[in-house]
């Protein structure tokens, strides 16, 4: 049988072993195995089965991973989220719709040192909402830019997505994570403008909140020194070559659990709540890079990737219609998947399809990421939702959803700007050192 119709076979079977939820990791990895053994021999299929998990963990460049999760799990337990959040409440708290425009600003800065797009949903169900709600908030407003504002973890660094786009396509994680600084910054203030037309439109889904004091305005800034001097660190070794990505993960671990101290909420079960959850974390995502490696063999094998790229090229479509329908694609994936789940599977596939189009990878790579934001607000899926309903219970699902359809715009929107814009993207990183 031709290659080419046994790798289709081979992506048919794995849609079915997900749609019985099978873990998508341990899928990727059967159906690499399978089809390796088809295309080439049994011996060399337990081969790949048995040096690529072992290869792929052992590499050192993916210590990141874990070290960057710390850091997420150390600032989480830390309560830098909280911080960051009543600054902003009282800075901008007093405008109408503040609370939730402070709440969205708290989500960037709080994705900027966590790296957890669930974390920071459910940190702030927790934390904003109550206050939202007090004020007599829409509730699809409150819960709207909640979801909608815990979906920046993946985007402004340091993000585990980024991380696996590097990894698959042999991109600098560096001018990744540099990558997604201004798009995540650009995102974050249209986001705030959606609730400013919003409540344009309907003043009574977003009261203005108490005007406070400048004294206790400096006093909140002051708290939220530590953590905007961490992320500076951080992000400005990387930026200036300074630090590489490991040793500036490994930093950001020590600065959040020296901040951990600092803050006095550094105890026993903080402690290990932390390296549990960091370890948990780590294994679902080492779990699903093998099996992407795995599959990536097959794929390879399969010559799916590369006839698929030389047939649209050949086909003389313009590029950007075709940077279009792959977006589309993702999207629709995007309602039946869970984002990182789309990531592994189909950037292998459509990456060569990139490349021969003469994109830039870094800037695709913040691009598609941008879209696994979109799926985890996107309905029936939409992971961000289901965390806030586990911490909201009593407000609908139906109106949660309805809450993020302008965010889910306004994420579109940003899509739109940065393929007019490519150069918001790639400016940073093309000035690294």
């Amino acid at each position: 049988m031709d290659p080419i119709w046994i790798g289709i076979l081979g992506i048919i079977f794995l849609f079915i072993l997900l749609a019985l939820r099978m873990q998508i990791g341990f899928a990727m990895a059967l159906v690499g195995f399978l089809g390796f053994w088809t295309l080439n021999s049994f011996e060399s299929g337990l081969a790949v089965l048995g040096i690529e998990p072992y290869k792929t963990a052992a590499h050192y460049t993916l210590s990141v991973i874990p070290l960057f999760l710390l850091m997420g799990q150390f600032a989480n337990h830390a309560r830098l989220g909280s911080e960051i959040y009543a600054m902003l409440y009282r800075w901008i708290g007093y405008l109408p719709g503040g609370l939730s425009m402070a709440t969205v600003g708290a989500c960037a800065c709080f994705a900027a040192i966590s790296g957890s797009s669930l974390a920071t949903a459910a940190m702030f169900g927790t934390i904003a909402l109550p206050e939202m709600q007090k004020l007599k908030y829409s509730d699809a407003l409150a819960t709207g830019c909640i979801a909608a504002g815990g979906t920046l973890g993946i985007l402004i660094p340091p993000s585990s997505v980024l991380i696996l786009y590097g990894i698959l396509t042999e991109q600098s994680i560096s001018a990744l994570f540099i990558a997604g600084i201004i798009p995540g910054i650009v995102l974050t203030l249209l986001f705030i403008l959606t609730i400013y037309i919003l409540v344009r439109i309907r003043p009574e889904i977003g009261a203005p909140g108490p005007k406070f004091a400048p004294a206790e305005k400096l006093i909140a800034l002051k708290s939220t020194l530590g953590p905007f001097a961490l992320f500076i660190a951080v992000i400005g070794g990387l930026y200036t070559g300074w630090l590489t990505p490991t040793e500036a993960a490994g930093a950001g671990a020590f600065g959040a659990f020296v901040l951990m101290a600092l803050k006095k909420r550094l105890n026993w079960s903080n402690f290990v709540g932390s390296l549990k959850d960091t370890t948990s974390a780590t294994a679902m995502i080492f779990a699903i890079l093998i099996g992407a490696m795995i599959f990536q063999y097959f794929l390879t094998l399969s010559q799916i990737p590369d006839q698929l790229a030389h047939t649209v090229v050949d086909m003389n479509l313009n590029r950007y219609v075709v940077l279009s329908l792959i977006i589309g694609v993702f999207i629709i994936l995007g309602c039946f998947m869970e984002g990182l789940s789309i990531m592994v599977l189909a950037v292998p596939i459509v990456f060569p399809i990139i490349i021969q189009l003469g994109f830039d990878p870094v800037w695709f790579g913040i691009i598609i990421t941008l879209t696994m934001e979109m799926s985890l607000i996107t309905p029936p899926v939409g992971v961000n939702v289901f965390v806030l309903h586990g911490v909201a219970r009593d407000i609908p699902m139906n109106t949660m959803f309805k809450g993020v359809i302008p965010f889910w715009g306004a994420m579109l929107v940003c899509i739109v700007i940065l393929i007019i814009f490519p150069q918001i993207v790639t400016f940073l990183p093309n000035s690294m050192n």
